[in-house]
């Protein structure tokens, strides 16, 4: 079987940047607290009438096509991931398909939060394994800054996240060696409330009621420290199991690529792989958790920057809701 590449990669960021020092003016926070226990800086956050979680997709896609010197009409499927879709139903991925002008090709949408991007990413890399498809688009992207609450009740999660998006296009590698080397997924729903927006839910006879707008379970509930404790077990855990299976050393990474959650799960996964900073992206204290696009938008980053060149070993790895934890090595 063939290997997949990332062809061509590229994001997209709304302009309107939102500072911990806005935030002070909504909530009893500071910007010494965020920065603190985040490494927040600012974010970005949607602006009406211009962005949506599709269109943001779109954009982001048509800078990876561009790269990959690519078409929209080259693309043989959607894979979109995002816990923010446009509407409850249909995906996100459809009315993307429609942005960028599509017909008839699939168009699959994956709801695996802040491991969506890889997840979606493991599942274009089979298409593209097996010889079905030759071009997949894979997209994360979110809109967060609607779904928060701006109250002092909701500042501990509120605070965390931004709005953005990020895509890449995969194809068959020339190369055996080269590409996506292996992807590795797991979850354990034991802990599925300890991170979530419980309502609207089907559980109930009324998805939406006053009452949950009054409770506020409409807005994200994290259990942090039980979410942090689990974060920097899982990610190193997923990191070495890429790394074993393709009979490499921590020290043979040329960068890894987390999911940007908190900057100190960022830095103990760091510490605990023995990896110098300049071998870990970090782009939170920009984009805040942008969950499924927060590995896209770092990945390309750090591309943008020349932090990636070809022949380097690159690691993605996420940790989020569900809880769910993947990564995938790569030969660039």
């Amino acid at each position: 079987m063939r290997n997949s590449k990332i062809a061509g990669i590229g994001h997209y960021v709304p302009d309107n940047v939102v500072t911990n020092k806005d935030l002070e003016k909504l909530m009893d926070t500071s910007d010494e607290w965020i920065r603190e226990r985040t490494g927040i800086v600012e974010r970005r956050y949607f602006t009406e009438g211009v962005d949506t979680t599709a269109n943001m997709g779109a954009e982001a896609s048509r800078r990876a096509l561009q790269m990959a010197n690519l078409e929209a009409k080259d693309v043989d499927m959607i894979i979109f991931a995002t816990l923010s879709p446009d509407y409850v139903f249909p995906g996100s991925g459809v009315i993307m398909q429609r942005e960028l002008g599509l017909k008839e090709i699939p168009a699959l949408d994956v709801r695996n939060q802040c491991s969506g991007f890889i997840y979606a990413l493991s599942v274009g890399d089979q298409f593209i394994k097996t010889g079905m498809y030759n071009n997949v688009l894979v997209v994360g992207a979110e809109i967060h800054s609607t779904g928060l609450e701006f109250s002092d009740r909701g500042r501990g999660v509120s605070v965390i996240f931004g709005d953005g998006a990020g895509a890449v296009v995969l194809s068959p590698s020339e190369s055996n060696d080269k590409g996506i080397l292996s992807t590795h997924l797991h979850a354990d729903g034991e802990f599925a409330e300890e991170l979530a927006v419980t309502a609207p839910n089907s559980n109930k006879k009324e998805r939406l009621t006053h009452e949950m707008l009054d409770d506020g379970s409409v807005y994200p509930y994290m259990n942090g420290n039980l979410v942090f404790k689990h974060a920097v077990t899982r990610f190193p855990e997923v990191i070495n199991e890429a790394l074993e299976k393709n009979g490499y050393q921590p020290s043979d990474v040329d960068l890894l690529v987390p999911h940007q959650a908190n900057l100190r799960i960022t830095s103990y996964i760091q510490q605990k792989m023995g990896l110098p900073a300049e071998k870990v992206m970090s782009n939170i204290h920009k984009y805040g958790n942008t969950t499924a696009a927060s590995v896209p938008i770092a990945l390309s980053e750090a591309y943008q920057e020349g932090r990636i060149k070809e022949g380097d070993l690159v690691c993605l790895a996420a940790f989020g809701s569900g809880f769910t934890w993947a990564s995938a090595l790569i030969r660039w």
